[in-house]
């Protein structure tokens, strides 16, 4: 099988190939924790820590592990770096790890990450798994942050409340409140809103797909200047 080029890898990673947008996997705690973009922050920073442990790992081992114990060795390997994930923002960010509760063991179970270990990791080499995991991680975090930076400006009027909780005490004055009394807007930062942000930004990129499409359809079809057509008549022997 060949080698995706790192071009390949990151225009897959952030838009053609998404977890969160095209994929549809780890909805859950996409979904769950996004109310604020410090929580947004938070689960991304674990999951990608997560992907590029687990891609680079499971690339170690794929030619001594068989097809028998595969997937159980692949869930051992996530579950291992789950929870150094885990003990990290125990030890960093122990306020933040108690907000978002069960969805970081819960990244043991997301999709994207036993999707890119199986379908990528354990069939290419370290350094395009590595960066594999790193763009995927990136792509899911950067869809995390811009959905909990919608529903916390419309849910509070504010953004970046509470970043003490992960980059510490210095980045409690990080606060922009760009609505001054500001009637707070609930569905923003309720489940509900969580899927109807979800499906404007899936919406939002479907709409670019086609702009995009169509511009280079349309370039496709112009003739090119100067081209002349060439009438032949009668018989060429």
């Amino acid at each position: 099988m060949s080698t995706p080029s790192y071009a390949e890898l990151t225009l897959n990673g952030l838009w053609k190939n998404n977890p969160a947008l095209v994929q549809l996997l780890g909805l859950c705690p996409l979904l769950a924790v996004t109310g604020s973009v410090v929580n947004a922050l938070g689960l991304a920073a674990a999951t990608t820590l997560v992907l590029v442990c687990s891609n680079t790992a499971v690339s170690l081992i794929r030619n001594v592990v068989s097809d028998a114990i595969r997937l159980p060795v692949f869930v051992m390997i996530i579950a291992s770096a789950v929870t150094c994930a885990e003990l990290l923002m125990q030890a960093f960010a122990f306020e933040l790890y108690l907000i978002l509760g069960i969805f970081l063991p819960l990244i043991t179970t997301n999709c994207t990450i036993l999707g890119r270990a199986d379908a990528f990791a354990s069939k290419h080499p370290i350094g395009p798994a590595l960066y594999d995991g790193l763009l995927m991680g990136l792509g899911f975090g950067v869809v995390l942050v811009l959905l909990g930076g919608l529903r916390e400006l419309l849910g509070t009027g504010a953004l970046f409340a509470n970043m003490e909780l992960l980059f510490g005490p210095s980045a409690a004055s990080w606060e922009l409140v760009l609505v001054a009394d500001y009637q707070p807007f609930l569905l923003a930062i309720l489940p509900p809103g969580a899927f109807i942000f979800t499906g404007l930004l899936i919406a939002g990129k479907n709409l670019l797909d086609r702009q995009l499409k169509r511009r280079q359809d349309a370039l496709r079809s112009k003739p090119v200047k100067g081209a002349k057509r060439v009438r032949v008549t009668g018989t060429i022997s």
